[in-house]
């Protein structure tokens, strides 16, 4: 479920490395309280001339500041670099959100598996889950014991973490982490693609709602048979478009004087999702859960298409 989309102006309070490569940024507002969020909410994060999602890894009890961490990726598309390199304790940063698509559920005992910087959203979750008592335990793999974050704060919990470089333990052993799980337990897993994919893969004839995953790169969407054009009528703005082939629904109605929040424009954030009126997406994103997009009732605009001639969206 998506949050407030609140637009805030924030303080850059304090930057600290959390592991090689890995700082960790708190932002503050200097006028008041900051709005409420869950374990696995994300923040947008306007940098010049792009916007970032960063999960929200503090304590969300914590009105008075909202934490992120960056991993440093020179070969990225400029977010992480301008972090490291140019944000600065005293800065101003513009937020929107924040935003959840990754929340966590009840459920009678957690398996989070976290790789590198996946472990960001996974932090509160295990400390809510610790919280209420749950049983859960958590798989933290990544290159080297220098590159893990938070290791510090993870080690309170004791054996209930397991950290597993991979220099020193290989790859995750997800078959025998995967295997054989009593029943009622939720799988919480964030870190890179293949990871992700592995776990996916693994999932098979697991009940539905077993697996939460969140993705930091779409992965590679195959659609069924060629795209057609389609009309998209904006309900409130009364605009009505025609969407090409090849062409994104946001781009489109932004050429039409229709702006729609977007932020990735990869189908993963949720910035864009909007209501639906009438007609029935072609969904083509990795942040509704299987059931959101069976409903119908929301669709991701930078990505997702109809399957007919024509969508009626509440824009």
């Amino acid at each position: 479920m998506a949050g407030v989309d609140a637009e805030l102006v924030l303080l850059v309070r304090a930057m600290r490395w959390e592991s090689e490569g890995v700082l960790s940024v708190t932002l503050e507002d200097p006028g008041g309280e900051l709005p409420a969020w869950e374990p696995g909410a994300h923040i947008d994060v306007e940098l010049p001339g792009l916007t970032r999602q960063f999960s929200l890894c503090g304590d969300p009890a914590d009105r008075t500041s909202y934490r992120i961490a960056v991993l440093h990726e020179p070969e990225s598309r400029g977010g992480s670099q301008y972090v490291h390199t140019g944000l600065r304790p005293g800065d101003q940063v513009t937020v929107r959100g924040p935003r959840n698509h990754f929340a966590l559920e009840p459920a009678e005992r957690y398996l989070f598996v976290a790789g590198g910087i996946g472990i960001t959203p996974i932090l509160p979750m295990v400390a809510g889950a610790e919280a209420q008592g749950a049983e859960w335990a958590l798989a933290y793999g990544g290159r080297s014991r220098s590159s893990l974050a938070f290791l510090g704060e993870l080690a309170e919990y004791g054996d209930r973490v397991s950290v597993l470089p991979q220099d020193e333990c290989g790859l995750l052993d997800l078959d025998g982490l995967l295997a054989d799980l009593p029943a009622g337990t939720a799988v919480y897993c964030c870190g890179p693609g293949g990871l992700l994919d592995a776990v996916e893969a693994r999932s098979a004839g697991w009940p539905e709602g077993a697996l939460h995953l969140e993705r930091f790169r779409a992965k590679e969407f195959v659609a069924e048979g060629d795209d057609q054009p389609f009309e998209l009528v904006c309900e409130s703005s009364g605009v009505t478009v025609t969407v090409p082939p090849g062409e994104s629904a946001v781009d489109v109605l932004e050429e039409a004087g229709v702006f729609v929040s977007s932020a990735c424009r990869e189908g993963i954030c949720g910035t864009c999702e909007v209501k639906v009126l009438d007609g029935v997406p072609d969904h083509r994103d990795w942040v509704l859960s299987p059931a959101d997009q069976e409903s119908g009732n929301t669709v991701l605009l930078c990505v997702s298409r109809a399957r007919g001639d024509r969508l009626v969206v509440d824009a």
